[in-house]
């Protein structure tokens, strides 16, 4: 079968696109910039991308009128709009009259569980892209999900990050909100057994785990998974702000996704029935299982997808390729080359830079530099990255965005998220025996030139400490 996959590049797209590969299909990724596509060798006989933006129905004719089934992966509840919830109606209705033209007979959809009443907007947005979804002329099929629990993604993420960096926690009192969660296997297996399955035409389905547990038992859940005790206390007096920037500050999410999960915490997401558990033969795991599979990941460095690499994470607008030519006109740039004593070992010291191994040099230097950029709203350190030794275009890197990653190539380009009064690059590549390192800064008026300028006295010591630690 040929099957059109949107959201390619995120955290669900991600994982779905290897089983879709073993299960023999033929598929068509969608991706505004295809050039942040990573496809393994072994999938490219399967696979074939396509550049589609679909607030732009002019580029929706990449999209083949012979495919079978879709699926509708795209959300944007973190982007920058405010008015997110008008651009995911705007998609959706692009991409149905698009779909409507090929011979598709069937759309699957992965939303949020819509029961309450009062909705968040975020919640809102889903249920408004379902409506739009069903006005098709193909069947749609609407998996709702409340909190996914896996390696990577938002709220697997957010937890983590509160549980190790928080042994007491004072906390808004939505962590009392109950809530279903679901394990990232159940949802793969829920998404493609109801492929082109007439069984699952024109119905919507909530999804979730055996628990029902509030916010608060997840963190001690978590807590006791992880072999740590922590204490929490919930307070009534945190407004919605004050509990996005707590999340924004303690964890590595965007001040953006911690605003609208704030709004959506604050809403019961709790599946009203589980007939499709019977329906397509499915047992999902228990919140318990479903932590135990993440951390396994995580110890294993084994993390197929993060949220932490889409765009939406960061600042970066555009295509990869508009800012892959590091500029040299109008820039200043601190050059520096060494020669290296193993290639090999160079190359890995590269690949592995950054979140937990760290910069090789002025570690102290780079965390408070990612502090302040974390007390001016910027994007932080926190990120980290999502492989400890494996990076493509496109990945998060701390407060950096991989624009060109070439192993054999021995070529490495990071252009910088962090708020600055200009733009920035940092770049290595080795050549013969030869290691080249450049920064690249090209400032935006009197403020950039200041800031160059007042940094300049560190470069000497840590980029110079980095080359060096980079090949001995």
């Amino acid at each position: 079968m040929k099957i059109l996959l949107t959201g390619a590049t995120g955290y669900i797209g991600k994982r779905l696109l290897p089983i879709l590969v073993a299960q023999g299909h033929e598929i068509i990724c969608c991706a505004r910039d295809k050039h942040r596509f990573y496809c393994p060798k072994e999938f490219e006989k399967s696979v074939t991308v396509i550049e589609v933006d679909f607030l732009k129905p002019e580029t929706l004719s990449a999209i083949p009128p012979d495919i079978d089934a879709a699926y509708y992966l795209i959300h944007s509840m973190s982007g920058s709009a405010s008015n997110y919830d008008e651009l995911e109606s705007i998609s959706a209705l692009n991409f149905v009259e698009r779909i409507n033209q090929t011979r598709a007979k069937q759309v699957i959809y992965l939303s949020g569980i819509v029961n309450d009443k009062s909705l968040s907007k975020h919640l809102s947005s889903r249920k408004a892209v379902e409506d739009i979804l069903n006005m098709g002329v193909f069947a749609t099929t609407t998996l709702r999900a409340g909190i996914i629990v896996g390696s990577g993604s938002a709220s697997f993420e957010i937890i983590r990050d509160l549980v190790h960096k928080l042994p007491v926690m004072i906390t808004p009192r939505w962590l009392n909100t109950k809530c279903q969660p679901i394990g990232i296997p159940d949802v793969l297996e829920f998404l493609m057994k109801s492929l082109l399955n007439p069984s699952t035409y024109n119905q919507s389905f909530d999804i979730g785990g055996p628990d029902i547990l509030t916010y608060k038992e997840m963190l001690l859940g978590f807590a006791k998974a992880t072999h740590v005790k922590r204490w929490i206390y919930t307070v009534p007096i945190m407004t919605p702000k004050l509990s996005s920037y707590w999340l924004y500050f303690v964890t590595s999410t965007s001040y953006k996704l911690a605003s609208a999960l704030v709004s959506s915490m604050k809403v019961e997401v709790i599946c009203s029935d589980n007939r499709i558990n019977d329906l397509l033969q499915v047992t999902p795991m228990t919140y318990e299982q479903a932590l135990s599979r993440a951390l396994i990941k995580i110890n294993k460095d084994d993390i197929p997808s993060s949220w932490k690499d889409a765009m939406i994470s960061g600042r970066f607008k555009g295509s990869l390729m508009d800012y892959r030519k590091v500029p040299k006109k109008d820039c200043f740039i601190d050059r520096r080359k060494m020669e290296i004593e193993n290639r090999d070992f160079t190359i890995e010291r590269i690949w592995s830079i950054g979140g937990e191994t760290g910069w090789y040099y002025g570690d102290w230097l780079w965390s408070l530099r990612g502090f302040i950029d974390k007390l001016y709203g910027g994007v932080g350190s926190r990120r980290g990255r999502t492989n400890k030794h494996d990076i493509h275009s496109g990945d998060a890197l701390d407060f950096w965005r991989v624009l060109y990653a070439n192993k054999e190539e021995g070529k490495l380009i990071l252009y910088a998220e962090m708020k600055l009064p200009g733009e920035a690059w940092l770049e290595f590549k080795i050549i013969n025996n030869t290691l080249y390192q450049a920064a690249t800064f090209r400032p935006k008026g009197v403020w950039g030139k200041l800031y160059w300028y007042s940094v300049l006295p560190f470069h000497g010591f840590i980029f110079k400490g980095m080359l060096e630690k980079l090949i001995k």
